[in-house]
């Protein structure tokens, strides 16, 4: 649990930590694997969201799963990326988030993954909270708690501290 200092941290505003969707590059679900390597390449990002015609999030697609599929035994075979769609090869077994308020679930999430997807109740897709943002917000903190709050060890701290 995150301790009440944290939350109610003046900078931790929960909204703005959100990357809004409409500034995520994504695909479609129904895109060919070959637009869907167009984008991650021009993009530079290693994962996207995959959407469907209703903006309902449906998965995520890397360059490794598209890859994955343009490799035959003995060359690499491109023409694979045109007949295969990103629905063939996209990951569906992911986590997302309805509430961007739950701190900790999102430090949990954000472990493993350099972003965490934010979707409505209804599953549409609303933007992605993205490691680097949370740990911006944490660098903001570690050097302004002590501007906001008067942080002194306690006793039992100092006696672990000193018996070491």
């Amino acid at each position: 649990m995150i301790d009440e200092p944290i939350k109610k941290n003046d900078h931790a505003d929960h909204d703005n930590l959100i990357i809004p969707a409409n500034l995520v590059a994504n695909v479609m679900v129904k895109n060919d694997c070959y637009h869907a390597f167009l984008v991650l390449t021009k993009v530079r990002y290693s994962k996207v969201p995959v959407l469907d015609n209703d903006q309902h999030l449906c998965g995520l697609i890397s360059l490794s799963m598209i890859t994955e599929h343009m490799l035959d035994t003995d060359h690499v075979a491109s023409e694979n990326l045109r007949r295969l769609t990103v629905a063939d090869v996209m990951e569906t077994d992911f986590r997302s988030i309805e509430d961007p308020t739950d701190l900790d679930e999102i430090m949990h999430l954000l472990i493993d993954n350099n972003f965490v997807p934010v979707v409505s109740d209804e599953k549409t897709f609303t933007g992605i909270i993205t490691r680097r943002e949370l740990l911006k917000r944490v660098n903001y903190v570690a050097h302004n708690l002590s501007k906001q709050y008067d942080v002194q060890p306690r006793l039992n701290s100092m006696k672990k501290i000193s018996n070491g």
